[in-house]
């Protein structure tokens, strides 16, 4: 690995004058500085920044780029850092992210800038990824530590990092170890050098030794703050996944416009219907539009009453609640089968309040286009002029009223501006039916619906349908026609496996979408040594990640042999492994994560527009917004907006939504926090001195991250 070691020639004191920054602590005529909440991040190109960039982008915390690769870009000096905003001093920048720890040549005038910056006003620094050694408070990795892959290595949270920023986590970091022929976690490790004044946050065992090294810590020195990370990582791994918020809020104070929190809601389409299931030998699902000509005979999958109870006694013992998303007309049909008995919905509606109830039409209609299955793939009818035929407005109306009457009839606990249609239809559908069905906005407003479910494999971004806005789901890679793991094994392998080796070859012509096996999954084992495993992987990389997009099953996969039920547990129980208490997992129903997403829309734009002033005065913090926006912010545990308490807990701070009225809104913070690790106030500022600008080196490539869309 290449490393690049510049040395800045010039003091800081020397540029004290020359760059016209205040040389030592406000004197006591001159004002509180103020600080704007926003980052400086300085990037060469490499996944770290970019990963710090995209955490904060998740959030919604405002940040800069200035980007060394490219010509024209700022110059980072005094005017660029900070100035006086009514005869107050300003630091423009409350924290600064920087790629290494001196990404320019030596004697670079702007590194010391950065440094006197962040002296003078007491800004932190984080070194996105660096290599273990004095310059930046640790020995020399060669010296008894360790340079090289991570990949599957337990790392930990000390006690400094539990009682400091990363405080949410239950103390291990897993790092990832996805492919055994791709090393994935690149790191140095080492302890503090001696006489360093370091703190190791987050460490991991130095191999052939008893000792651990530091992974990320922070080195205080010169009256400068250093976040000083020794390991490589992207956006999407988890172990930056695990420790992304904690490096925002060591970098911000804990103090910062945005919020974050990890979310995990499950939807169960088909509840009280049947689902057909795949047949190994026809490789197709009889009873499905595409298997028309394929021959056989449906197999419906359909839960009993014990898994109805299953299902419930599941939710109580991982405190969590199910979406039974439900077509009315299943249990119709199954009462006039069966003499009048239906066992499942008698024992659904039961134990009815223990879930949470979404409208899924009555009897799972397509409302699309009229469906031609004449051909495989189908296609769109049209009249006789040739235009597409689309399924009526009445059609559409009977079949969200129809259900809507059905669960009230049953006590349902209903929310009737929601709902979730059948196979996502009505929207546009690649590649028969390029757009939406006209008649669904006149149904949807005729029905006072105002969150409408798509499939985020296929429709991903929020958008309006009418009067409604549309909730994307991801669908978890359990398929809707399995009930057995075999079942799901086999159809897996015929989607996922070359023509060659007996597949369908969809990977093959589809290779920017999805991953071809290497070889076929043994069908007894398949599913549990693989499936599960990347299933999980999947979606806990979505709960990691602050969105608040449901995911959705069908009810076949809690029937028979309950395959949903590994990769539901390997999420919660995995998260619970990694969390503290303080850090739930937030469970939404669809129409609050409807309304989080709208909400993160109107702000992201707004800040995007420059629509959107936040600073912070000794524990004052203001916001100056536009009338009526709402303003999400993440502040320490006790702040206050006006003598009322703000927002509400999580991992260690309060955070929240705030409209705005036009007017500024103003928060106080608590007092100063109790002294942290290393005998300094969490938080404080620390005194301006003079320092030599410190050097360092270069970061590395890492993959991307790729999951395959589930069949919805």
């Amino acid at each position: 690995m290449k490393r690049t070691i510049r040395t800045a020639l010039l003091t800081v004191g020397t540029l004290v004058a020359a760059l016209g920054l205040p040389a030592g602590p406000a004197q006591a005529d001159t004002p509180a500085p103020r600080t704007d909440l926003r980052v400086l991040i300085v990037t060469d190109g490499g996944p770290a920044t970019a990963a710090i960039a995209a955490e904060l982008d998740s959030a919604g915390a405002p940040y800069t780029t200035v980007d060394l690769t490219r010509g024209g870009r700022p110059t980072i000096d005094a005017a660029f850092l900070a100035d006086t905003v009514d005869g107050r001093p300003r630091a423009k920048f409350q924290a600064v992210v920087l790629p290494n720890d001196n990404p320019f040549t030596a004697g670079s005038a702007e590194m010391a800038a950065l440094s006197v910056y962040e002296q003078t006003y007491g800004i932190p620094q984080v070194d996105a990824y660096t290599y273990s050694r004095p310059q930046v408070g640790l020995q020399y990795f060669a010296s008894g530590g360790y340079a090289g892959s991570l990949d599957g290595v337990p790392a930990g949270v000390t006690a400094a990092g539990s009682a400091g920023p990363f405080g949410y986590l239950d103390g291990t970091v897993p790092f990832e170890d996805t492919s055994p022929t791709v090393g994935e976690s690149y790191a140095y490790l080492a302890q503090p050098a001696p006489g360093a004044d370091f703190t190791t946050y987050v460490d991991a065992p130095i191999p052939g030794t008893p000792r651990r090294g530091s992974l990320v810590g922070e080195y205080r020195h010169d009256g400068r703050r250093e976040l000083v990370v020794t390991f490589v990582y992207n956006q999407y791994q988890q172990q930056f996944r695990l420790l992304a918020r904690g490096i925002v809020e060591w970098m911000t104070g804990g103090v910062h416009l945005g919020a974050s929190r990890n979310y995990f809601s499950v939807h169960v389409d088909d509840v009280f219907a049947a689902d057909d299931r795949w047949d190994s030998v026809l490789n197709c699902t009889p009873g499905d539009v595409d298997c028309a000509h394929g021959g056989g005979t449906p197999s419906p999958i359909r839960m009993s009453a014990a898994d109805a109870t299953y299902a419930a006694d599941w939710q109580t013992a991982h405190g969590f609640t199910l979406d039974m998303v439900y077509n009315g007309a299943g249990s119709l049909d199954q009462r006039e089968d069966n003499n009048g008995a239906d066992a499942l919905a008698d024992t659904l509606i039961a134990q009815r309040d223990r879930f949470r109830w979404v409208n899924h039409t009555y009897t799972h209609a397509y409302l699309g286009c009229e469906q031609d299955v004449s051909t495989v793939p189908w296609k769109c009818a049209t009249n006789p002029g040739g235009s597409t035929k689309w399924v009526s407005r009445i059609a559409i109306d009977d079949e969200i009223a129809l259900n809507r009457v059905w669960g009230q009839t049953s006590g349902l606990p209903l929310q009737n501006d929601e709902l979730v249609t059948g196979e996502h239809s009505g929207m546009k559908l690649l590649p028969q039916q390029p757009q939406d069905n006209p008649n669904l906005a006149l149904a949807l407003a005729d029905n006072g619906v105002k969150w409408l479910a798509s499939d985020n494999s296929r429709d991903p971004e929020q958008r309006p349908v009418g009067p409604a806005s549309t909730v994307a789901r991801y669908p978890i890679n359990v398929f809707y026609n399995a009930g057995k793991a075999v079942e799901q094994a086999d159809e897996y392998n015929w989607i996922y496996t070359r023509r060659s080796q007996g597949g369908s070859g969809i990977c093959e012509d589809h290779a920017d979408t999805t991953t071809c096996l290497p070889a076929p999954l043994d069908t007894a084992t398949g599913y549990a040594q693989h499936i599960v495993p990347q299933e999980v992987r999947t979606a806990l990389g979505h709960v990691l990640s602050n969105d608040p997009k449901p995911h959705f099953i069908h009810q076949s996969n809690l029937a028979e042999e309950r395959i949903a039920y590994p990769v539901l547990n390997g999420v919660l129980d995995g998260y619970a492994a990694l969390f503290a208490d303080n850090t739930p997992v937030e469970n939404l129903r669809m129409k609050d994560a409807g309304a989080e997403l709208q909400r993160r829309a109107a702000w992201k734009a707004a800040v995007r527009g420059g629509q959107v002033t936040a600073y912070r005065i000794g524990d004052a913090v203001t916001v100056q917004a536009p009338n009526g926006l709402s303003v999400p912010a993440t502040l320490l545990a006790g702040s206050k907006q006006g003598t009322a308490a703000y927002g509400s807990p999580y991992a260690g701070r309060v955070s929240g939504w705030t409209a705005s009225a036009g007017a500024p809104l103003t928060f106080t913070l608590p007092a100063a926090p109790a002294a942290a690790p290393g005998g300094r106030a969490a938080f404080a500022r620390p005194a301006p001195q003079t320092a030599p600008a410190p050097r360092t080196q270069v970061p590395a490539a890492l993959r991307a991250d790729s999951s395959a869309a589930p069949r919805g």
